[in-house]
């Protein structure tokens, strides 16, 4: 039982995968047009802003050709003033205004050239960009379909993984599909892995014993304590720990210690040397003789030695016993000399 909701969570693995990566791939598609959008805005919102000072610019030269209008008219009526004046007080005053007039007039043309070219930049920019926000509107317009075209795809994939996915789900538990699904989400894509030599292949972290034989005796689905996967135990395993190492080498050395002399005997790579055991016999006979010859120990003689020793030093004894007792028979008679005294 436990197995067929591991090969089910194996193929839902795959179809859940696909899945959230193309639901990725659709919300990420919009995204390109981001860019585009917000340069086209920004294209749109400079180009108001220059247009409204166009306009103000435009308005401007208006009125300053009004006033220099004027400022032509006044000075033409001061001059065909000149023609009645009679007085030289008169002429000064009148003088003095046609020079003000034509300072005035000077001023306003020299204003309205510096606008009037102004105004010609401006026109020629807001022309460059007319024309940036025709081209990029035109390319957000193929943006948006290239992405419609493309968005419709993946929802045609979407719809084909979600008839495989209605497939497999309902034989399995409604809360083991919902935390699978999320660790598939949170683990890029990949919700359940193998047991390979005791160690997690998810997370590559050595799990505890007792676990390990839970995951193999299959009873229960078992979620990896590091990284909350769903492990699970697909048979023997290739991969060799350094325990295994340990036991092979150990195996080797009991094969070698198994081989007999006569194994080594038969290699010809083994080099061997003869010994001629007559010359050594003959050797060993000298030296025996030579131990033979020497004279043997008196063991009689020996122990003679020996009691004499002893003897000498029982006797050393017992006069240093008898220089002891005349030395207190000394003290005592001293005493008693000093008692009669008394």
């Amino acid at each position: 039982m436990i197995h067929d909701v591991i090969d089910k969570l194996r193929a839902l693995q795959n179809v859940l995968s696909q899945k959230f990566a193309i639901e990725a791939e659709i919300r990420d598609l919009p995204k390109s047009l981001a860019t585009k959008t917000e340069l086209l805005n920004r294209l749109k919102k400079t180009y108001i802003e220059n247009n409204e000072k166009y306009e103000a610019i435009r308005k401007k030269i208006t009125d300053l050709r009004l006033r220099l209008e004027e400022a032509e008219r006044e000075r033409e009526r001061y001059e065909r003033q000149m023609d009645l004046i009679k007085t030289q007080r008169e002429y000064e005053a009148l003088d003095k205004e046609i020079r003000d007039a034509g300072e005035r007039e000077q001023e306003l043309r020299k204003e309205l050239q510096r606008e009037e070219k102004g105004f010609q930049e401006m026109s020629h920019s807001l022309e460059r960009e007319e024309a940036m926000i025709q081209q990029q509107e035109g390319e957000l317009a193929e943006e948006q379909a290239k992405i419609k075209g493309e968005t419709e795809a993946k929802q045609d994939q979407l719809r084909n993984l979600q008839t495989d996915e209605h497939e497999l789900v309902p034989d399995l538990d409604p809360e083991l599909l919902f935390k699978f699904e999320r660790i598939i989400r949170s683990k890029e894509g990949e919700g359940i892995v193998s047991l390979r030599k005791g160690v997690c292949s998810g997370c590559q972290m050595i799990l505890p014993n007792q676990f390990v034989n839970e995951v193999r005796e299959g009873s229960e689905i078992k979620f990896c304590p590091y990284c909350s996967k769903i492990v699970f135990y697909m048979g023997d395993e290739d991969l060799p720990t350094p325990e295994d190492d340990a036991e092979g080498l150990v195996d080797l050395m009991g094969q070698l210690g198994d081989f007999d002399d006569d194994d080594f005997d038969d290699d010809s790579s083994i080099v061997t040397t003869d010994i001629d055991d007559s010359e050594d016999d003959e050797a060993l006979d000298d030296a025996d003789k030579n131990v033979l010859d020497e004279e043997p120990l008196d063991l009689n003689e020996t122990d003679d030695d020996l009691d004499e020793d002893e003897e000498a030093e029982l006797e050393e004894d017992e006069d240093d016993l008898e220089e002891d007792d005349l030395e207190e028979e000394d003290e005592e008679d001293e005493d008693a000399d000093f008692d009669e005294v008394d």
